[in-house]
């Protein structure tokens, strides 16, 4: 899959938000509102930061995880993961607030074994129910070591899309983006029992960029 993103300031779903963005803010400007001109402004600014899309320095090495995107670390906890890797595993819950970028990594070298959508609720993805309720999409990644590694995108209260650029089949490249969830949201990861985790609860990640953990 090539990386779609690379070289692009914006996520490309987020050109049309930035445009309709703009023009509101000329509209104003052009109608003499000068109030309105200005909040048209910040508007802009504050899309144009939610859509950015950073370049990251993608750690190297063998059995390395990245996180798959950017934010707080809330959760780390041990249990059965029923519907994907059906075993128990070690999730890693990230939590994106509206001010961190929503591009989403690949979190390692493998292949793409499923890519499977759900629909559901828009609960506050911080809950920890949000994984099996919420709309989502859950991206089956089989490690060059033989291991299961599920990342899934999950929708929050205010995120209403998700985008996945990648299908089943596809190489999957360690950092590389491949989709992006609008306006707040959470990233779980299930690694294997054993995986030797390098964050904690409460750590602020980089998608991409953080080591989450190391395969044994």
């Amino acid at each position: 899959m090539a990386d779609r993103a690379v070289g692009i300031p914006f996520a490309k779903e987020g050109i049309p938000f930035i445009g309709a963005a703009v023009g509101l803010t000329l509209l104003a400007g052009s109608l003499g509102g000068m109030i309105a001109a200005i909040g048209g402004a910040l508007l802009t600014l504050f899309v144009a930061w939610f859509f950015r899309n950073p370049t990251r320095v993608v750690p190297q090495g063998p059995g390395l995880i990245v996180a798959p995107g950017d934010g707080k670390v809330i959760a780390i906890e041990e249990e059965f993961e029923p519907r994907f890797i059906k075993d128990h595993s070690i999730r890693v819950t990230i939590f994106l607030n509206v001010f961190d970028v929503h591009i989403n990594r690949i979190p390692c070298e493998g292949v793409v074994e499923d890519v499977q959508y759900q629909s559901g609720l828009f609960l506050v993805a911080s809950r920890p129910d949000a994984t099996l309720r919420n709309e989502q999409n859950a991206l089956m990644l089989r490690t060059v070591q033989g291991a299961k590694v599920l990342c899934v995108q999950v929708a929050g209260l205010i995120a209403r899309r998700i985008v996945c650029w990648i299908s089943p089949g596809a190489r999957a490249i360690c950092g590389e983006r491949y989709g992006l969830i609008r306006f707040g949201s959470r990233m779980d990861t299930f690694l294997p029992i054993g995986t030797a985790i390098r964050v904690a609860v409460g750590d602020r990640v980089k998608g991409g960029e953080t080591i989450l953990g190391e395969l044994r």
